[in-house]
């Protein structure tokens, strides 16, 4: 796809680099949504060469990839930090514990199990889970419209403005 107009790309190709970039323009912002996670995992090395088939079961040792989203979240000062969370199970529990854990202003709860949300699908059922407000669950909206109202509370809270129920 061709860059968006009017965005700066930032190419990178690792988690190391990510958050490198990431934690680099943090400080200059005013919001940063956290919409796409790198893998938590990566290959504890990396092969030189293709690893050719030996007819036999190869093994590779993980090792955790850095919280992105929490490095920033311990940066902040004046932003505020969106947040996304895939959940199968406990959609609210987790989104909650991970919202204090990566210290963010709100995070988006999307159950990835149900039939109509997810990553195959146009449309999402989210639950928006700010600090210091009761968890608000949006009904099943496409995806550009879930992007609106994520967006909307950002501009209200860059505002100055406490959320309620008014972007439901």
């Amino acid at each position: 796809l061709p860059d968006p107009y009017g965005v700066e790309m930032v190419r990178v190709r690792s988690a190391a680099e990510m958050l490198q970039a990431v934690t680099g323009r943090f400080p200059a912002s005013e919001a940063l949504l956290m919409a796409a996670a790198v893998s938590d995992y990566r290959p504890e090395s990396l092969a030189d060469q293709k690893i050719k088939r030996a007819g036999q079961v190869q093994q590779f040792n993980l090792v955790q990839n850095p919280d992105i989203l929490q490095s920033v979240g311990s940066l902040k000062k004046h932003q505020v930090v969106v947040g996304f969370a895939a959940e199968t199970g406990n959609l609210v529990a987790e989104a909650s514990r991970k919202l204090k854990k990566k210290n963010l202003d709100l995070i988006v709860a999307n159950d990835v199990s149900a039939p109509d949300s997810g990553f195959a699908v146009d449309t999402n059922e989210v639950t928006l889970v700010a600090r210091g407000e009761a968890p608000l669950k949006l009904p099943l909206l496409t995806k550009e419209e879930v992007a609106e109202r994520i967006l909307d509370w950002v501009a209200a809270r860059l505002n100055g403005v406490k959320q309620g129920s008014v972007f439901v």
